[in-house]
């Protein structure tokens, strides 16, 4: 879309000290509420859940930046952190060697491995393994990580594993319907912290956000749609585009003169063309002179009498008349005189000739005065507007042809103030009546097991579908991403088979939501933390 020179070049233009967009600015630290959230959940899965955690989100979506944040925000005494690229832990084998050899295991078999987490868990110290690009893991390391997370004797790791979306459905393969992970999806940025995060970025290159008009940071979200790495790659190119647009070239062609050597250029041409026209006046009273001298010795030249107070003409060779005012004005040429890049010219003469009567031949000096003044009489070419500089970003540039010398530049219009980030919504309550909505689940026992077959963010399209389904559909309330979530669950079950089994019973309809087995003791835990 650009060329080398225009990505190198527009640091210069916009008087950045770095690219605030380059995707590692050392430094740069941006987590919006929604991030702090997430960051929350996950240590509060880890702390009380025995599943693995699944983090998913498109390229340049935050991953990396969520990890670095849970390691960071981890007491270093009672949490030893292990980061895992994928691609170093692709396979099982690889998997267990590296974590054998991080945590100090006496071998590299997965019952080794938990054996030396138990020992540090006595010791007061939990064990969080991080796998980044966790894609690249084949299904029998995913396999062991879960196994891992689950722990035996008390014994486990929290695993987190960072990934795009398209891993969620190889895990829930390897799972075979049960419980094995949880799943956390990272969400976009809205068009205010889109523009937080701009603001941010341009604050550490020494800039800020009026850099950019308000409809070019809604095009920003629009092209994003509020990806972190998005908005980076966006917001570059349409400060290169504009670059581009302004110097009048067009986009795309590799060949651009800086805009420091467009200004040169132009000055230079400015200086030539008035060099010239300052030679073409030098010389034009001397050729007259040369001619009219000529003339005169050839032939003498009558000089009537002229009446005091009219105006005399003086005549000679060539049927050229050149009337000499009364009183001559200063002429100051001003447009040419700036261009030139010298003083204002000011002329000032009359020739004096004889009245007398007599006749006589007009002097050298008389001649160049007059034919000076003829010259004065031309019209003057059309002054060159100043060129300016924008100062500011507009938020449409019309691009000129690249054969065009000098540019017009619009004048730099007013951006509006950002306007005021908007207030982050707090985590909803509990809602009231739920312990009466909840008894029920945490009278059965925890070893049972139930089918969820759906969530709602609605009691009313909960209740709804338990009773139109019959009265083994029953409803529970939980907190999730900080707002209720309504639980839709069916039957009572002694174990997973048994659950399993009994989801080709239901309705198409309450099939259409993919139920799938899940402990009481589940259930009743996420209700507990709920409270």
């Amino acid at each position: 879309m650009t060329s080398l020179h225009a990505d190198e070049s527009f640091l210069e233009y916009f008087q950045l000290p770095h690219d605030p967009f380059a995707p590692r600015v050392p430094g740069f630290k941006f987590f919006p509420a929604q991030r702090k959230s997430v960051l929350a959940q996950l240590r509060h899965l880890a702390r009380y859940s025995q599943l693995l955690l699944l983090i998913c989100g498109p390229e340049g979506s935050g991953k990396t930046l969520l990890r670095q944040a849970l390691v960071a925000s981890s007491n270093k005494q009672a949490v030893l952190s292990v980061v895992l690229p994928g691609q170093d832990a692709a396979n099982r084998e690889l998997l267990l060697k590296r974590l054998a050899r991080e945590l100090g295991a006496v071998g590299d078999t997965l019952q080794q491995v938990l054996s030396r987490a138990g020992e540090l868990a006595l010791a007061g110290q939990e064990v969080y393994l991080l796998v980044d690009d966790a894609g690249q893991l084949q299904d029998a390391a995913l396999d062991a990580l879960m196994e891992l997370a689950a722990g035996a004797a008390g014994a486990r790791l929290h695993v987190f594993l960072f990934a795009e979306d398209d891993l969620a459905l190889r895990m829930e393969k390897l799972a075979s319907g049960e419980e094995r992970f949880h799943l956390i999806e990272l969400q976009p940025y809205s068009l205010e912290q889109t523009r937080e995060y701009l603001a941010l970025r341009l604050e550490g290159a020494g800039q800020d956000i009026e850099l950019f008009s308000d409809e070019q940071i809604q095009e920003i979200q629009k092209r994003s749609r509020g990806w972190p790495g998005a908005i980076n790659q966006c917001a570059r190119d349409l400060l290169v585009e504009f670059m581009l647009a302004e110097q009048g070239a067009e986009v795309g062609n590799a060949s651009r003169f800086p805009r420091k050597h467009l200004l040169a250029l132009m000055v230079i041409v400015l200086a030539v063309a008035a060099a010239f026209m300052l030679q073409d006046r030098d010389d034009s009273p001397s050729a007259v002179t040369d001619q009219a001298q000529v003339d005169t010795g050839a032939e003498s030249i009558a000089t009537p009498a002229v009446p005091s107070g009219a105006v005399p003409a003086i005549e000679f060779s060539g049927t050229q008349k050149v009337r000499e005012p009364a009183e001559v004005q200063p002429v100051i040429r001003e447009p040419l005189a700036q261009a030139g890049g010298v003083e204002e010219i000011e002329e000032q003469g009359g020739a004096k000739v004889d009245v007398s009567g007599a006749e006589s031949v007009p002097s050298e000096e008389q001649l160049a005065k007059a034919e000076s003044e003829r010259i004065q009489a031309l019209p003057l070419p059309p002054a060159t507007p100043p060129v300016t500089a924008a100062p500011v970003l507009p938020a449409a540039q019309s691009v000129q042809p690249a054969s065009a010398v000098v540019t017009a530049v619009q004048p730099p219009r007013e951006v509006a103030p950002p306007a005021p980030a908007a207030s982050v919504k707090p985590a909803q309550a509990v809602p009231s009546g739920a312990a009466q909505v909840n008894a029920w689940h945490l009278q059965q026992a925890g070893s049972r097991f139930t089918l969820q077959v759906l969530g709602s963010r609605s009691q009313a399209s909960a209740q709804d579908f338990a009773r139109q389904n019959g009265a083994d559909f029953r409803y529970f309330v939980k907190m999730h991403q900080g707002q209720p979530l309504y639980v839709v669950t069916y039957g009572v079950f002694s174990d997973r088979a048994a659950a399993q089994a009994a989801i080709k019973t239901l309705s198409a309809k309450a099939q259409a939501g993919n139920p799938w087995p899940k402990s009481f003791a589940t259930i009743q835990q996420e209700i507990a933390q709920a409270r």
